[in-house]
Order: C-alpha cells, then sequence, then structure tokens
C-alpha cells in the first residue's frame, strides 16, 4: 500500500510503499477514504512532540469503510463507514481509567504518534476507539475533520461550560466546526483571528459570528468563556482580559507556546484556566450524534496521498481557510499485498 512515513522529525514526509497492515486480536482494519490534516500532526513532525513511533504514519482525521476485522471484535460490518480519532488506545486499568477519564491514561497509544495512523491507503485500529459514521450527506473528506478537529473542539465547547457569549481565538478547522455547534445551541460567537486576516474574518461571519476582529483587539463585550484554538500562548492573558468574572479560558490545542507573564487581576474574581487533553469516546459518540443534526458542513481542500507535504505547508503558513483532507486512490490489488 502507498503510505507517508516520517522517519526524522524537521524532515519531510517520504512516500513509500509498505505492507498492509494485517488486525490482531482486537483491532479493526480500516479501507482509508480521506484523512484530515492536523495542526497536531505538525506537531509531530516539527519535534514539539517528542519520540513518535520510529517510522510512523501519521493521520488521526481517518474516515474509511472496515475492510476485516480481528479475532474478539464484534458490532462492525465488512464495509461500514467509521472513523479512527487521536486517541487510538487506552490501558484500562491505570487510575485515570478506572475513573472515566480515558482521555488522561497514563498508557495510552495516539494514532498517526504512537501508533501508525491514517496517511495511507489502510491503517488498523484498537476497536474501541473506532466510531461508527451516522448516515450524513457529506463526503468521506468533508467527514474527516470532525474525528480531530470537530472532537476535540466538542470537547473544549463542554469545558467552557453553558455561558452565552463565547469568544474563539484562531480560526481555523476546529473553530469553524464548533462555531457552528454552538450557533446552534443559541450562543454569540465572537471570533479573534490573526491580525490583518480578512479572509479569516470574512469566513467566521460567514458561519455565524456576530463579530469578527483581530486577536489584539478587545472584545466587544465580556465573554462567559474563551476557547484558544491557535497555539499562541500570548492569547492567554488576552482571553482573560475579555472573560467576564467567573469566566473561563479554554487553551483547546496540544502544544502551545509559552505563555508570558500576566498581572494577577484578570486571573482574579475567580476566573479559569483549563486545558484540553485527547478525547474520550463519549466525546465522540455525542459529537457524531449532533453533528448531523446541525447540521455542520465542513470547508475542505483536498490534497492526493502523495501531496501530504505540501497540505502540511500550507497549514504551517496558515494558506488555508477550513481544513485540508488527504484523499486516497485506493489500489487494485488485493489488501494482503504489498
Amino acid at each position: 500500500m502507498r503510505a507517508m512515513v516520517l522517519h526524522d522529525q524537521d524532515e519531510p514526509l517520504a512516500a513509500e510503499d509498505v505492507a498492509v497492515p494485517e488486525p490482531a486480536a482486537n483491532q479493526v482494519r480500516v479501507r482509508i477514504s480521506a484523512c484530515g490534516v492536523c495542526r497536531t500532526d505538525l506537531h509531530v513532525l516539527d519535534g514539539d512532540l517528542a519520540h513518535p513511533k520510529p517510522d510512523v504514519i501519521p493521520g488521526h482525521e481517518i474516515v474509511g469503510t472496515v475492510d476485516a476485522v480481528g479475532a474478539n471484535v464484534a458490532g462492525f460490518d465488512q464495509g461500514q463507514r467509521v472513523g479512527i480519532p487521536w486517541l487510538g488506545w487506552t490501558c484500562g486499568e491505570c487510575v485515570y481509567c478506572r475513573a472515566g477519564q480515558e482521555n488522561l491514561c497514563e498508557n495510552a497509544g495516539f494514532t498517526g504518534y504512537t501508533l501508525d495512523g491514517g496517511y495511507a491507503q489502510y491503517a488498523v485500529a484498537d476497536a474501541r476507539y473506532v466510531f461508527a459514521i451516522p448516515e450524513s450527506q457529506q463526503s468521506d473528506a468533508e467527514m474527516a475533520p470532525l474525528l480531530c478537529a470537530g472532537l476535540i473542539g466538542y470537547r473544549s465547547l463542554r469545558k467552557a461550560g453553558d455561558g452565552k457569549r463565547l469568544g474563539l481565538y484562531g480560526f481555523g478547522a476546529a473553530a469553524h466546526i464548533i462555531a457552528q455547534v454552538a450557533t446552534w445551541q443559541g450562543r454569540t460567537i465572537h471570533a479573534f483571528v490573526r491580525p490583518g486576516d480578512a479572509g479569516a474574518k470574512r469566513f467566521a461571519k460567514d458561519l455565524g459570528a456576530a463579530t469578527a476582529q483581530d486577536s489584539d483587539q478587545p472584545a466587544p463585550e465580556p465573554l462567559d468563556a474563551a476557547i484558544i484554538f491557535a497555539p499562541v500562548g500570548e492569547l492567554v492573558p488576552a482571553a482573560l482580559r475579555a472573560v467576564r468574572p467567573g469566566g473561563t479560558v479554554v487553551c483547546a490545542g496540544i502544544h502551545m507556546s509559552d505563555i508570558p507573564s500576566f498581572p494577577y487581576e484578570i486571573l482574579w474574581r475567580e476566573r479559569e484556566v483549563v486545558s484540553v487533553a485527547n478525547l474520550t469516546r463519549r466525546d465522540g459518540e455525542e459529537f457524531l450524534q449532533i453533528a448531523p443534526k446541525v447540521p455542520v458542513t465542513t470547508q475542505v481542500e483536498t490534497f492526493p496521498l502523495d501531496q501530504a507535504n505540501e497540505a502540511l505547508r500550507r497549514l504551517r503558513e496558515g494558506e488555508l481557510h477550513g481544513a485540508a483532507v488527504l484523499v486516497m486512490e485506493m489500489p487494485t490489488e488485493e489488501p494482503n499485498r504489498i
């Protein structure tokens, strides 16, 4: 099968022919049709997330169909449309797993980082972390960003609480999905984008934001909560200044540049700063049921698998409005052959 392989961090991915993986016990093999390109992939490639699996295949916003199942797997049918997210395996035994906080599992495996992911024509995954995708009018490419940008965005939205006035800092793949969910819930959205990015402002307004402005400008009204999707530490003090007393600032990224010092007065009066780590199966199940009710639509730009490095470059340079998605040209050979 064709795959894009990371041999060394800070180096481009290599397009290679590798063996099609066989599903082990408790695993499902998925014939991949689309895989979203996520900012977390950049953190893996750039070394912000250290010690990836050697020669790992990145990608964790995977949509495809069930191709084969291993022993002890039930509940999946051949050809069933499914998705594979970032959290790919948990031990079920550590203190966090036993407490229902599997997203904090001490021994977790992560798709496209410590486990091979979706920049390929096939992938295997723990059946516990393979989600059935409800029927919808959206293509597989349009569904792919829901598997991380949507899921992490949804967990961030839950962490933000029930307040009606919500700020979104950074308006890319995750924000453009969650803005739709939050508007559907009856919230007022204020978008904050990279200074001077007129296209992102238009994009946010088109998706229902009440206002869209540069991130270095004050909020038009006190916010009940703010979610920071951009990996920029200096946005934390800006968001704290924007939220009301008792408000919450949610840091949604897996990596962020250093947060600068700030005066205690902007944290005082019970403002909170919280982070989001990974996802749970509950997040996935809930969000994938909500998305078609909104209905969530995604703006995607597709790239052939071999152009993964170009898609990553454009994401890094901020040249995308919405999400990049890799689409696969499927092989004609039998899946148990290279």
